[in-house]
């Protein structure tokens, strides 16, 4: 007979990025009482990664519950960047119902909108908190508009347009029903999970189905899968079988060694666990997302939908320049290869596949954050490699005429930088769709363009605006390839030997365009050292010394002042980079480079590319 469990709450909170999700989760762990009265707290305790911590973005969700009254309510921080978006859409089989976390200055951002679709289309109930009420420029009752009009816009159902309204602000602890209210705690928000979302339910008596929404991993115990209990009971030692919807020939028999519901921030060992209940079940190494695990005796595969596919690529090679393995500890295709197999445990977004090249892997994601981040992982546990440019993922219509995938650019910027972002996005193949103004000055373009042509785009979007402008991007499906796009208009200064830079040789070379280096670096023939100031590469020698006579002349002992090189990110080297070019990446240094090191070589290579 099918239950309704009162005491457990499943919800995720769902929203835009830097929408303060992670802030709001951390205030319903304090006032649930989950830590100790005098126990020190770092900010943001959900983002245990240290990307998550210094970027300040979630990549990966993460589960925790607390307690409230008599009802355990279990929480999903979900993350808000389009490029984590399979996190999000996986995460939403698990709960009952959303809370969604809107800006009260900015709004309804693109994010919101695909957080919310997803959420709609599973028929989950909302509950849209205000957040951030306390910011000076607030404009919580224009907001509230925003996201009506939102809802209908998706053709959300009459009972999802009545939803309840809260008032918060995360980071000072309170929540509110109405604006005129005090805020002094966050029961207002607990009192609306408890009342708005239902308890889960499901047939305590029937055949066990347990669908597996996140994987986690740990190096002691493997892979641990995460999934909530739709129907029967789990129990520790039970015979399992897994099965999966889209594999119907999937048929595994395993044991449950061990089982786990989450506590405040920990997991806790549970001899058995009923319907409703989130899990963490370890000892089944081949376990993937998707996966149902059933009793024996009537396996049955719960449906799930396929992860949206990747739309982006690139290349990991081997590094093979003058200075490989000097600074990375694992260096070898095999070392490589195995690190990216492993992260396709947790990771479902990405795709990794063999290349001709026995050295070279092609590695496919969502965008090129969601790269970057794993490119960033890598380096910081010890390997070195080379990565090519991010190339996009293109597919055929029935006719054979190539198709490009397509985003959606929303661009706030300050009026005065309009012009200048217009230009730039139309010679990217860019088309204005939508332009209006919003507050402060600001206004808000939408633009329908190829998604190579946002690539390489955020550094000169971040110069032309002076570092105040906001992009956002959503995916838009595939449409007909746009024609050829330059990415870059400058060429870029190439070192001539192998050696060590000089401050005399760096001097002579600042005139001819931005240098990427200082003094006393190491640098071999065909390294990138700078960015050209004209159209072409110019190839100068960095480690000429200045040569020694007995006779002085009256310039001698002025000193050589140089320029501060800029010194690029990951993300300003990825975007950089051209397309015979490819950016080494170790521990301690990144480097660009041409693909072709040799001189002669590299302008044969030019030169046959231009007859063809």
């Amino acid at each position: 007979m099918i239950t309704t469990r009162e005491d457990i709450r499943n919800i995720a909170i769902i929203a835009h990025v830097d929408h303060g999700k992670t802030t709001l989760v951390d205030e319903l762990l304090k006032q649930s009482g989950v830590f100790r009265e005098n126990q020190e707290v770092q900010e943001r305790v959900m983002d245990s990664n240290d990307i998550e911590r210094e970027r300040g973005i979630t990549i990966l969700s993460k589960n925790t519950a607390v307690q409230y009254k008599d009802v355990k309510i279990n929480i999903i921080d979900t993350p808000g960047h389009a490029d984590f978006g399979g996190e999000v859409e996986r995460v939403l089989k698990m709960v009952n119902g959303v809370v969604l976390v809107v800006d009260a200055f900015e709004g309804t951002m693109p994010q919101t909108k695909f957080v919310l679709m997803k959420a709609l289309a599973l028929d989950l109930p909302v509950i849209v908190c205000i957040n951030k009420i306390d910011r000076p420029e607030a404009r919580p009752n224009e907001v509230i508009d925003e996201v009506l009009e939102l809802f209908m816009d998706l053709d959300a159902s009459d009972e999802q347009l009545d939803c309840p309204f809260v008032y918060a602000s995360a980071r000072n602890g309170y929540a509110k029903l109405n604006l005129e209210d005090e805020g002094t705690d966050m029961i207002p928000l607990f009192e609306t999970i408890i009342d708005y979302i239902p308890g889960p339910t499901g047939d305590p008596d029937a055949n066990t189905q347990v669908l597996i929404s996140t994987i986690d991993y740990n190096e002691y115990v493997g892979r641990i899968g995460v999934g909530k209990v739709d129907n029967g009971v789990l129990k520790v030692n039970q015979d399992a079988i897994v099965v999966n919807h889209h594999e119907p020939d999937k048929q595994t028999k395993v044991r449950i060694s061990k089982l786990y519901e989450f506590d405040g921030l920990n997991k806790v060992d549970v001899t058995e666990a009923s319907v409703g209940s989130i899990v963490a079940i370890s000892g089944i190494s081949d376990i993937h997302i998707g996966d149902t695990i059933c009793s024996t005796e009537a396996p049955e595969a719960i449906p799930f939908q396929k992860i949206s596919e990747p739309t982006i690529a690139m290349n990991f090679i081997v590094n093979d320049s003058p200075l490989a393995g000097t600074e990375g500890k694992y260096v070898t295709s095999r070392h490589i290869r195995d690190r990216l197999f492993r992260e396709l445990n947790t990771d479902v977004s990405l795709r990794v596949e063999d290349t001709d090249s026995p050295d070279s892997l092609k590695v496919s994601g969502r965008g090129e954050l969601h790269l970057s981040v794993l490119i960033e992982n890598m380096r910081r546990e010890g390997y070195e490699f080379a990565v090519s440019k991010a190339e996009v993922l293109y597919k055929e219509d029935e006719h054979g005429k190539l198709l490009e995938p397509m985003e959606i650019a929303y661009v706030d910027v300050p009026d005065e930088f309009t012009g200048a972002v217009i230009s730039k996005l139309q010679q990217r193949k860019g088309e204005l769709q939508n332009m209006g103004s919003i507050a402060g000055g600001y206004t808000r373009i939408e633009f329908r363009i190829p998604s190579r042509g946002l690539i390489g785009y955020r550094g000169d979007f971040m110069t032309d605006t002076k570092g105040n402008g906001i992009i956002n991007t959503i995916f838009d499906g595939y449409d007909y390839y746009r024609g050829d796009i330059a990415y870059r208009a400058t060429g870029s200064l190439i070192a001539f030997e192998d050696g060590e830079s000089v401050t005399y040789g760096l001097f002579s070379a600042q005139d001819r365009g931005t240098l990427f280096i200082g003094p006393g670096e190491k640098v071999y023939s065909g390294m990138v050292i700078g960015q050209c100031s004209r159209a072409e590469d110019i190839e100068l020698n960095v480690c000429k010394k200045k040569h020694l006579t007995n006779t002085r002349s009256s310039s001698a002992d002025e000193a050589l002042t140089l320029v501060p090189p800029r010194i690029l990110s990951l993300e300003q080297a990825l975007d950089f980079i051209d397309t015979d070019e490819l950016l080494e990446v170790t521990p301690k240094s990144l480097r660009i480079r041409k693909r072709i090191l040799d001189p002669t070589m590299r302008k044969r290579a030019a030169f046959k590319a231009k007859q063809q």
